[in-house]
């Protein structure tokens, strides 16, 4: 029958990537349970009876994903989670750099995050970067009060122009090197 699948789970696990596989009485008791029930990236044990070809199974507001296989590295794991924002589509696409740089009203505020872009570029972090200007949008439209900055963070002025903390390292002459080392 079209739309319904046969689902077999034996037991939940911590996998070596602190994600955990659930059991039947686990999923039973979510879809049962009188709440909404949205769920992205849940893991089942690979003992589930399913069409090899399809990547996930639909339950109705249940997404159930088939685990990493045991073979696979941590960094390979990782790899593919960095892959995997949970962000709008319109922030996965957002052209981070060039917001960043039409905030800059001086040469030497082009030059620095110039600087810092290529930095975070070759670290492989406009993704990041992307999720952080989604954060801050989210934070300021639900009227959500963040911290001034801590830490390290403080010496990015991309960061700055972002929204993610208030110090102007420009202004404080702070090196970026104190942050992405």
């Amino acid at each position: 029958m079209v739309g319904k699948r046969t689902i077999y789970f034996t037991y939940m696990i911590e996998t070596k990537f602190s994600e955990f596989v659930y059991d039947e009485k686990d999923i039973f008791d979510l879809i049962m349970s009188d709440n909404q029930i949205t769920i992205h990236n849940m893991l089942i044990d690979k003992t589930i009876n399913f069409d090899p070809n399809l990547e996930l199974i639909n339950i109705p507001e249940l997404k159930v994903h088939v685990p990493a296989p045991n073979n696979q590295t941590i960094e390979e794991f990782d790899e593919i989670k960095q892959q995997n924002w949970f962000m709008p589509d319109y922030y996965k696409t957002f052209d981070i750099a060039q917001f960043v740089l039409d905030q800059c009203k001086t040469d030497a505020e082009l030059q620095r995050a110039g600087q810092e872009l290529i930095m975070y570029q070759d670290r492989n972090l406009f993704m990041l970067l992307r999720y952080l200007k989604y954060l801050v949008d989210t934070m300021r439209k639900n009227n959500i009060v963040w911290g001034v900055g801590r830490g390290s963070s403080v010496s990015s002025y991309v960061l700055y122009k972002i929204g993610i903390h208030r110090i102007d390292s420009l202004f404080y002459d702070l090196d970026i090197a104190d942050f992405l080392r």
